[in-house]
């Protein structure tokens, strides 16, 4: 499928939106706005699926557990089923709390105008980023929407910047953590079954319990991020839940406690059986790691769709609540249009845009086989519900990207301890240069052209040896992307500021 007919797909798709929406605010003011805002959010959503997606499934993709098409239709359904069903039914109108609602003095059309200017800043941004092949945080995205509209509306004063700035450390808290709990999976995984001379043996003790553990970590996210939007309506149900607004970190690890023993005692004897047929190599028992690795896809993409749909929806329904009924509220109502608006956007960005960005987190950072991508899906479940526990600003997107860098970084550092053939001609060259060097230092200012030739010799050496180091390097970690990676992580949220505060204007202007 072409890129042209990508782009009418997905146009076609805002333009049912909007005409849904001129169905039903046939006689109510400033319609055209929600019109407008509906247009913008319907192209935020399919950017988010184009863009943050690719976190939940590319490791799996990476690793050979999905084909990319399968990835697509996996996550697809359950982001949309995220969005639908565990959705929230209100969402806070000012993402983050970063902005003051006094910055629009009372004037609901001015925040129509800011929020509006918010999701078309976003969604340009992550358009972008899709095409450099960044993944980036469509969190930070709209949060620097909203803060440059909210600046050309009312001035810097007022920005909540003690808020900013946990947003800033989670560009450094995320992946760290993220990438340092993927690498002491792997680490694991290497020395209680790879390291082993006897790894069936190994592999029938140590999957199942893995495999236990990844399902308990999933069952406490999901509780924790998937259902605390009808969390309430749960607790009717279901009387002896607690009745508290939003599952409690207790009650989340009791959840994956039980699901993590059931697993266990399911999964235990059909690695027994599975490991008979497979060989004692790396290779053949990557395939034990493969139907968790399509689990864990379903289970993040759910939750992602349940969560952070409202990066889309939020604004969408900002808008909304404030042209029906003329005023700023600090919370709104969802309706189901604009619910739906986000969840099929987000799979229909995924379908027709996500691969793109699905190839680069599965397989242009480092080389990933199932074990690496199981130690990645375990990193981005665990690291979210440590950090929310401990209240430490993260994103899903670093963390993702994070874990990916840190499997890379862990290869590398474990095959450097290891004589590789890359390694050895390495040190061959470097003793070449060192013997340059002596030669160059012994030799004697009376012979001028043996001294030029050295150094010129020197030079060509430095070269071959920087090459060859950058060579192996390359092999593990792809510096070049995590630098461009890295750089558009830092310039998301400035970038989609300053593009909100130059769209809010333009909007006023037309406003006026």
């Amino acid at each position: 499928m072409g890129n042209l007919v990508k782009t009418i797909i997905g146009a076609l798709f805002a333009i049912g939106v909007a005409y849904y929406v001129t169905t039903i605010t046939n006689g109510v003011a400033n319609s055209g706005f929600l019109i407008l805002a509906a247009i913008f959010g319907a192209y935020m959503a399919m950017n988010i699926g184009a863009n943050d997606v690719a976190n939940n499934v590319g490791p799996a993709v990476g690793a050979g557990a999905l084909s990319i098409g399968g990835a697509i239709i996996v996550a697809s359904i359950f982001e949309a089923s995220g969005a639908l069903i565990a959705g929230a039914d209100v969402v806070g109108t000012i993402k983050k709390g970063i902005i003051s609602p006094s910055a629009f003095g009372n004037d609901p059309m001015i925040f129509v105008y800011a929020m509006s200017a918010a999701l078309l800043a976003a969604a340009l941004w992550l358009n972008l980023a899709t095409w450099l092949k960044a993944p980036v945080s469509t969190t930070h995205s709209i949060v620097g929407g909203v803060m440059g509209a909210g600046i050309a509306a009312g001035g810097f004063a007022i920005v909540s910047w003690g808020t900013m700035g946990k947003i800033v450390a989670s560009w450094i808290i995320s992946p760290i953590l993220g990438g340092a709990i993927a690498a002491a999976f792997l680490y694991i995984i290497k020395h209680q079954i790879i390291y082993k001379d006897d790894k069936i043996s190994a592999a029938k003790k140590v999957v199942p319990i893995l495999v236990a553990i990844m399902s308990a970590a999933f069952i406490t996210y999901l509780t924790l991020k998937g259902l605390k939007h009808v969390w309430k309506d749960l607790t009717t149900v279901i009387s002896f839940l607690p009745h508290t607004k939003k599952p409690t970190i207790g009650v989340g690890l009791i959840a994956g406690i039980i699901g993590g023993i059931i697993t266990f005692f399911i999964v235990k004897p059909r690695v027994a059986s599975k490991v008979e047929s497979l060989e004692n190599t790396r290779e053949d028992l990557n395939k034990l790691f493969t139907i968790p690795l399509i689990f864990a896809a379903a289970l993040l993409s759910f939750a992602h769709g349940a969560n952070d749909v409202a990066n889309a929806v939020g604004p969408l329904a900002a808008v909304n609540d404030a042209i029906l009924h003329m005023e700023i509220a600090k919370k709104a109502s969802i309706p189901f249009w604009v619910m739906a608006t986000g969840g099929l956007g987000i799979s229909i960005g995924l379908a027709l845009f996500g691969p793109r960005l699905i190839k680069t987190v599965g397989s242009e950072i480092t080389e990933l086989d199932q074990m690496r991508a199981f130690s990645i899906m375990m990193a981005a479940a665990i690291t979210v519900i440590i950090a929310s526990q401990l209240g430490l600003p993260v994103s899903s997107t670093h963390i993702a990207v994070g874990a990916v860098f840190g499997v890379g970084f862990l290869r590398e550092w474990l095959d450097s301890k290891k004589a590789t053939e890359a390694q050895k001609k390495l040190e061959a060259e470097q003793a070449k240069l060192q013997s340059i060097k002596t030669a160059l230092k012994n030799c004697t200012n009376e012979d001028p052209a043996r001294k030029l030739d050295l150094i010129n010799k020197e030079k060509a050496q430095k070269k071959v040896v920087k090459k060859l180091k950058k060579a192996l390097r390359e092999n593990y970690v792809k510096r070049g992307m995590v630098k461009k990676i890295i750089a558009a992580w830092v310039i998301t949220v400035p970038a989609a500021a300053v593009v909100s505060a130059i769209i809010f204007f333009v909007i006023k202007g037309v406003g006026a």
